[in-house]
């Protein structure tokens, strides 16, 4: 039996720790505050902030793990280099991660290195170096702190007298160590998708069809598949994503995303060397395995025999309404008297206004419109805790 050592403990990391505990692994879960979501079902835990190197440490070595897996940024990732040297198998692999937890280097992977087309972009330390490349790159702009999650501390600036509320927001909103933020152009994109990509240790890279996707300040908000978007497009997007895997190294899944513009050019934007939340979509049955099956399947490698689209569906998020220390008062009662609909609540202790909390899941068959079903799981999400999937935060 593998013992996998899960760094970063949230919904996503849960649904992992349960594909893997439905397959005899055996996990022990990691995060900066106890009973996370991940904890919930994994058969040990461990408490201290990963971004402190000798704690990262000395749970490797009490727990002697086969196997680390990130979920999360705020990593002591350079420490991953040593547990790798060791013979511990880090997913995808050390360098993947190392790169991919800072925007900075992976931008600079993605555009000076591998030349893929992305926004033209700017970083900045200090106001002054902020306010000159927002003169160089003009209005409006996407500002983002180089390391962060759930869309904290991005936002998107329309002239002068917004950037100094942005930069300190930015700020504010990184986690860990790295305080430098990245200023962007504004692409005027159609839409946005992910394109979960696996690689694998004995077979080629494959791809999971795309999934449309709509983030609010950097957050995601509702995802769906089918995603229309021409053979030529996607074949485009496919290319661009497994340059970059490769250029990373190692085996899982990767959530990598993009823009598509209204003239049909395909632009990446980022990527994450884990299961992506967009894709939580995939466990309304749209697809034959779920984005967390394959991660899996992968991580540990094993065969995936195909990855096929087998319903229409569609997620969106359920928020929380108030601040709470302890479970929320959750109705079921509307959403589960529609066919076809799924909920899946976090449980996490603790609830923020506008913290993600859950997820509603419609599927139908595959030639139903999609559009009716992201309209069918956003007006259920919002029966749970009474809030919109679109509210503020």
């Amino acid at each position: 039996m593998k013992k996998i050592l899960l760094l970063g403990s949230g919904e996503l990391g849960k649904e992992f720790v349960i594909a893997a505990k439905r397959a005899g692994a055996y996990v022990v879960a990691c995060d900066r505050y106890n009973d996370a979501p991940a904890m919930q079902v994994a058969d040990e835990r461990e408490v201290f902030s990963m971004l402190d190197g000798d704690a990262l440490a000395a749970a490797v070595r009490k727990h002697q793990p086969d196997i680390i897996v990130p979920e999360i940024e705020a990593i002591r990732t350079e420490r991953l280099f040593d547990f790798e040297k060791e013979g511990i198998q880090v997913v995808p692999s050390a360098r993947a991660v190392n790169f991919t937890m800072n925007r900075r280097a992976i931008r600079d992977l993605a555009s000076r290195d591998l030349g893929l087309r992305t926004a033209k972009y700017f970083y900045a330390k200090t106001f002054n170096e902020f306010k000159k490349a927002a003169d160089e790159i003009g209005f409006p702009c996407v500002v983002k702190p180089l390391m962060s999650s759930s869309g904290h501390g991005q936002s998107y600036v329309h002239n002068d007298d917004e950037l100094e509320q942005a930069f300190k927001e930015a700020m504010e909103g990184s986690r860990g160590d790295v305080k430098e933020v990245i200023i962007e152009e504004f692409i005027d994109f159609e839409s946005e998708f992910t394109l979960l990509t696996v690689t694998q240790k004995n077979a080629p890279t494959i791809f999971c069809p795309p999934i449309g996707h709509v983030q609010k300040g950097g957050d995601y908000r509702e995802s769906w598949q089918p995603y229309k978007i021409s053979d030529e497009a996607l074949k485009h997007a496919q290319n661009m994503a497994d340059q970059v895997t490769k250029a990373l190294t190692g085996y899982g899944i990767w959530g990598v995303e993009f823009f598509l513009t209204r003239q049909g050019e395909v632009i990446f934007s980022e990527l994450s060397p884990r299961p992506h939340d967009t894709g939580m979509v995939t466990l309304g049955h749209t697809t034959n395995l779920s984005e967390f099956e394959l991660h899996f399947r992968a991580v540990m490698g094993l065969p995936i025999a195909g990855i096929h689209l087998e319903h229409a569906g569609a997620s969106a998020v359920i928020l929380s309404p108030e601040e709470k220390h302890g479970p929320l008062d959750y109705n079921f009662v509307e959403a589960l008297k529609e066919d076809r609909t799924r909920i899946r609540i976090f449980g996490k202790p603790e609830a923020h206004k506008g913290r993600r909390m859950g997820v509603v899941l419609c599927y139908g068959e595959l030639d139903d419109d999609v559009n009716a079903l992201r309209d069918k799981a956003k007006r259920l999400a919002k029966t749970v805790l009474g809030t919109d999937p679109y509210m503020k935060k």
